[in-house]
């Protein structure tokens, strides 16, 4: 717990808690002391901080942006495009997706900005989303080291394998839809209404 400090803007000792006053009381009464960390200030702390903000603070690194063909989560969504942002400084940053010029906000989750323990960061976003015809899906990120936003565009044209995977995953949907439809209508039609006379069923009439 930090209870006393020596502040440079007003050059002397501040306390916090009531030991804490006691001994910036004490250490403020010392011309010679005082002398000593005003010079410290100047020989080191601003020294170093001009460093740190050449370096650090005002250091800005733009991050590696990649567009990839992921597996849902969902099983009503037959595609996931993973938009993954690597190796970025500063810290925050915002990753957006759109399709044909609007942004969308369903089915979209995203990570926290991860520490790569080497003053960078990445995150990732996932859009689940059913493929179609002429569509334009993109991955807008913005970040403080580019002059503009960034939008990378899924390529339609993709490998052939990952084509497969959607094309797959849509059609797997779409046949499941079919058979549920096929069995519901299946279902209805057997159903039968029976009459009965004293001598038994006379004859079975399809519900309609």
């Amino acid at each position: 717990m930090e209870f006393l400090v020596f502040n440079s803007t007003v050059s002397k000792y501040v306390g916090y808690f009531k030991i804490g006053m006691q001994l910036a009381s004490l250490k403020n009464t010392d011309t010679m002391l005082l002398e000593h960390e005003r010079g410290s200030v100047d020989r080191y702390c601003k020294v170093n901080t001009r460093v740190y903000q050449e370096h650090g603070i005002n250091k800005s690194v733009q991050p590696n942006v990649k567009l990839t063909l992921g597996r849902p989560a969902k099983k009503n969504q037959p595609a996931m495009l993973l938009c993954s942002a690597y190796n970025f400084y500063p810290k925050p940053i915002r990753v957006t997706w759109y399709r044909d010029g609007q942004r969308l906000t369903s089915d979209v989750s995203a990570t926290e900005e991860l520490a790569d323990g080497d003053w960078y960061y990445q995150v990732h976003s996932h859009l689940e989303f059913t493929p179609k015809a002429g569509e334009k899906i993109s991955c807008m990120v913005e970040h403080a080291s580019l002059k503009e936003p960034l939008e990378i565009v899924w390529d339609s044209s993709m490998p052939e394998a990952e084509r497969n995977k959607v094309a797959i995953g849509a059609a797997g949907l779409m046949l499941g839809l079919v058979v549920c439809a096929a069995g519901l209508l299946y279902y209805r039609n057997k159903r039968v209404d029976v009459i009965y006379t004293t001598d038994g069923p006379l004859h079975d009439l399809p519900h309609l």
